[in-house]
């Protein structure tokens, strides 16, 4: 990824961050972490890695991709793009895999 994509990829991370903070009206939306997001050189499409403390990953990834076109529309007012980006909003397994990995190593660990 340039330089200039990762620029963006940076600012609409802590736009939309901003945006389901303060603009969105579903509480769940409030409970969602913004975490990496990838761009198409093209500026096309951006998929979008969440985080929540909410047990049902997949409904909040349904919720939020519902409002991917509210976001997007806040998101084109907030930035000085050409074109925003279609939004698809995806759950960032990489904390879970994590924690999976600590809890192996603590298994093996004991049993030595």
């Amino acid at each position: 990824m340039s330089l200039k994509l990762k620029r963006i990829a940076s600012e609409m991370i802590r736009e939309i961050n901003a945006i389901l903070n303060e603009e969105a009206k579903n509480e769940i939306l409030k409970n969602v972490s913004v975490t990496d997001l990838t761009v198409d050189s093209d500026l096309t499409f951006a998929k979008v890695y969440f985080m929540t403390r909410l047990d049902d990953k997949e409904m909040v990834e349904n919720e939020l991709n519902e409002a991917s076109s509210f976001v997007r529309t806040m998101l084109a007012k907030r930035l000085d793009l050409r074109s925003t980006p279609e939004l698809k909003f995806v759950y960032d397994k990489s904390l879970d895999y994590g924690n999976k990995i600590d809890k192996i190593i603590e298994k093996i660990s004991e049993g030595e």
